[in-house]
C-alpha cells in the first residue's frame, strides 16, 4: 500500500477531512509575515555553482511560500507519486498541466501549515513517530520490517516514509490545536440534536459521497466570485454530458480530497451540514447535486451509495467494566524495560497478598487516578485505548493483568466488576455531542485551511502553474 494511503489509515481524517464548510469561522492563527524574496536560481549560462559542471541541470524554484521554496524537482516527485496512486486506484487521470496545478496547490497548503506548526512549537519526536509507524504496520497486518520492505519495493525509502508520517502527524496536531480544541458544543445543542433524532424517521442512513469544490478566496471581490462560479458551471455542464466525476474532481476541485477523485467516503447523514444533507437526500445513488454555494465555495456532490443504519439508541445494550490500573509512564528516567520490570515486581506482591492494589496505585501510578487508588470507574467500549480494552476484556473479575503496553506507558489492570445495561442517557448525550462535533469539524477545517493558505505569502516563479 502506498505511503499516502497508509498515512490516511493512521490519521483518519487528518487533512482529508472533507471540504464541506458553511459558515464556521476558525480561530485566527498568527499570520506569517511575507519574507524577502529569495534570489532567483542561477542561470545555466555564466555562473556555475561549485561542484557542478556547466551541463548539470539546476533545480528551479516553482513557488515561494513565505520564506521557503518548493522546487520543480519536489513537485515532479510528488506528481509521480500521485499518478502512481491514482493508477492503482483506477482513477482517471486529468490533464497533466491541471494535475500539476492541483498537486502544487496541495503542497502550498501543506507547507503553510507546517510553517505555522513550527512557529507554534508543534513537534513530533522520534518516540511518537515510532509508535505511529508501529500502529500503521499493525493496521496493515505487517511487522515494521515488512512495512519497510514494502515501501522500498515500491520505490520509497523508509526515511522518506517516516518524514511523510511525521509531517502528517504534525499537521494533525496543529489542526487539533487550531480547530478541534476550539469547537464547543452546548447542552442546548445536544438537547436539540436528540430531540430532532427522535422526531426523525426510525431508519437513519449513511451516505457514501464524493465532491467537487471550487474554492472562493476569503474576502473575494464580486468579479472573482463570478469567475469561480463559471468554473463550477463548466464542471456541472461536463458532468451532465457524461464526464467522469472522479476525473473532474482531480482536474477542477480545490478540496483536499481532489486527488482521490473527490472521494469523501461514508458519512452519517446526521453528521453532514444540513445544506448538503438536504440536497443529497433528494438523490438516488449515482446522481449529482446542482451547484451548492457555501461560505467556502461552490460544491457539486455525488451520491455514490446509500445504506441504512439500525437506530438502536434506546434498546442497545452494552457491557460496562469497572476497572482500576497502575500506570508507569516512559520518561528519561524510566525506560520501557524498567517500567515493565517494576510492574512485574508489583504484580508479584499483589499475587502473594503482601500489598493492596489501591495502596500501590497511590504510591506508584503516574496519572490522575492515583489518588483514587487507580480507579477509572465504569468504562464503556471505546472509552479507552484499544490495547488496554483488549487486555481488560480478557480478564476475569478480580484478576490482575500482566504489564500491558499502550501509548501512555505500561499498565497493571484489574477488573473489579462488570454489568450489562441499556445505553444510558449520558452515553446517548455523548454520542450526540460527537455527531455535532463531527458536523462542526466538517464545516470548520476547510475554512481554517483556506485561511492559512490565504494568509501565506505565495509567489509563483513558474507562471504556467498559476
Amino acid at each position: 500500500m502506498h505511503p499516502i494511503k497508509l498515512a490516511a489509515a493512521l490519521l483518519c481524517a487528518s487533512l482529508a477531512v472533507p471540504a464541506l464548510a458553511q459558515d464556521a469561522k476558525p480561530a485566527a492563527a498568527k499570520p506569517a509575515a511575507p519574507a524577502a524574496k529569495p534570489a532567483a536560481p542561477a542561470s545555466s549560462k555564466g555562473f556555475t555553482p561549485p561542484g557542478q559542471s556547466a551541463n548539470a541541470p539546476i533545480d528551479a524554484i516553482a513557488v515561494i511560500v513565505n520564506d521557503e521554496v518548493i522546487t520543480q524537482r519536489e513537485l515532479n516527485e510528488r506528481v509521480a507519486t500521485i499518478v502512481q496512486r491514482m493508477q492503482q486506484q483506477k482513477v482517471a487521470l486529468p490533464d497533466a498541466a491541471e494535475l500539476r496545478k492541483q498537486v502544487l496547490e496541495r503542497m502550498i497548503v501543506e507547507r503553510a501549515q507546517l510553517q505555522l506548526a513550527k512557529e507554534m512549537g508543534v513537534r513530533v519526536d522520534d518516540n511518537m513517530l515510532d509508535r505511529a509507524i508501529g500502529r500503521i504496520a499493525e493496521q496493515q497486518k505487517m511487522t515494521v520490517q515488512q512495512l519497510r520492505n514494502q515501501m522500498e519495493k515500491e520505490g520509497t525509502t523508509f526515511a522518506a516514509f517516516r518524514e511523510e508520517i511525521r509531517e502528517e502527524i504534525t499537521m494533525q496536531r496543529l489542526r487539533e490545536y487550531e480547530v478541534d480544541n476550539k469547537i464547543n458544543i452546548s447542552e442546548a445543542e445536544v438537547d436539540n440534536f436528540i430531540a430532532s433524532e427522535k422526531a426523525a424517521a426510525s431508519e437513519q442512513f449513511e451516505l457514501n459521497i464524493s465532491q467537487i469544490m471550487v474554492r472562493i478566496p476569503e474576502n473575494a471581490a464580486p468579479d472573482v466570485i463570478s469567475q469561480r462560479l463559471k468554473r463550477a458551471e463548466e464542471v456541472a455542464r461536463q458532468l451532465r454530458t457524461g464526464a467522469d466525476f472522479a476525473k473532474m474532481a482531480a482536474t477542477y476541485s480545490d478540496a483536499s480530497d481532489a486527488l482521490q477523485g473527490g472521494a469523501v467516503g461514508w458519512r452519517p447523514s446526521s453528521a453532514l451540514p444540513p445544506l448538503f444533507a438536504d440536497a443529497l437526500n433528494k438523490l438516488k445513488p449515482g446522481q449529482v447535486t446542482p451547484i451548492i454555494k457555501s461560505a467556502a465555495g461552490f460544491h457539486i456532490l455525488k451520491l455514490v451509495d446509500k445504506r441504512s443504519m439500525a437506530d438502536a439508541a434506546a434498546a442497545e445494550t452494552v457491557q460496562q467494566t469497572h476497572v482500576r490500573h497502575i500506570l508507569l509512564k516512559i520518561t528519561p528516567t524510566m525506560s520501557a524495560a524498567d517500567a515493565k520490570r517494576k510492574l512485574l515486581e508489583l504484580k508479584e506482591r499483589l499475587d502473594h497478598g503482601s500489598a493492596k492494589f489501591e495502596d500501590l496505585a497511590r504510591l506508584f501510578s503516574n496519572d490522575g487516578s492515583a489518588s483514587k487508588g487507580g480507579d477509572l470507574g465504569w468504562l464503556y467500549p471505546g472509552d479507552t485505548v484499544p490495547e488496554m480494552e483488549q487486555a481488560m476484556n480478557a480478564l476475569k473479575v478480580g484478576q490482575v493483568s500482566e504489564p500491558v503496553e499502550t501509548s501512555f506507558g505500561y499498565h497493571l489492570i484489574e477488573v473489579l466488576e462488570r454489568k450489562t445495561d441499556d445505553v444510558s442517557k449520558e452515553k446517548q448525550r455523548a454520542a450526540a455531542r460527537n455527531a455535532l462535533r463531527e458536523r462542526k469539524l466538517v464545516e470548520a477545517v476547510e475554512d481554517w485551511q483556506r485561511e492559512v493558505r490565504d494568509r501565506a505569502y505565495v509567489e509563483f516563479r513558474d507562471e504556467s502553474l498559476k
